[in-house]
């Protein structure tokens, strides 16, 4: 396999992109100066060295390792609300419709609709160990699921709320999923911040 060949592979990992886009990128470096190729790879890097995950939301962020995000960290942040998102783009998005004081969790992808080892594809362990601890110090009142509105965000809207039951009867805090604002089929990352302000106003 060519260098080309070997690249085009590397970019078809990247969501969304197929074969003929992949060859494209490849192709849009070969034709860059070697200054430019040298900083973007200086730059994705830098991005490995920098940027880590809160240990308690996973949210990426430039860091320290171990250390806790803005959020996580900050005082004035509502304890007593978690909001759970499939991922970082989820989160930025809700952020920017500044409509939303309190906590996250970044599950890190939805559950498949058909499977045998949910645990590998999102973080229920970490979820569970997250939420029983903001409970017993915070006194959580609230657990926000924001899924995307398509099959498999339902289906993992289901999947949490059935591996939460015991927590939540226990601790006496509430399940709530977005509401009316979000369409079907809608994806959380690509909705409109007025979109998001009335599915987290009506929320139940």
């Amino acid at each position: 396999m060519n260098p080309i060949e070997k690249l085009t592979e590397y970019f078809k990992e990247f969501p969304g992109i197929g074969e003929r886009q992949a060859k494209r990128f490849v192709y849009f470096l070969l034709h860059k100066n070697p200054t430019y190729v040298k900083e973007l790879g200086d730059k994705v890097l830098d991005l490995k060295n920098t940027i880590h995950q809160c240990p308690s939301c996973f949210l990426f962020f430039q860091s320290t390792q171990d250390q806790l995000c803005d959020v996580c960290s900050n005082p004035k942040t509502d304890k007593s609300s978690l909001l759970i998102v499939e991922k970082d783009a989820d989160y930025e998005n809700i952020k920017r419709s500044k409509n939303y004081s309190g906590m996250y969790f970044i599950l890190g992808g939805l559950v498949p609709i058909v499977t045998k080892d949910t645990p590998t594809f999102v973080r229920t362990k970490e979820l569970l160990r997250n939420i029983e601890k903001q409970a017993k110090d915070h006194s959580l009142k609230e657990v926000i699921l924001a899924l995307s509105l398509n099959p498999q965000g339902e289906h993992t809207d289901m999947y949490l709320r059935e591996i939460l039951d015991t927590l939540e009867k226990t601790y006496k805090f509430k399940i709530v999923s977005l509401g009316r604002g979000l369409s079907t089929g809608t994806e959380l990352e690509y909705s409109d911040s007025e979109t998001i302000k009335n599915a987290l106003r009506n929320r139940a």
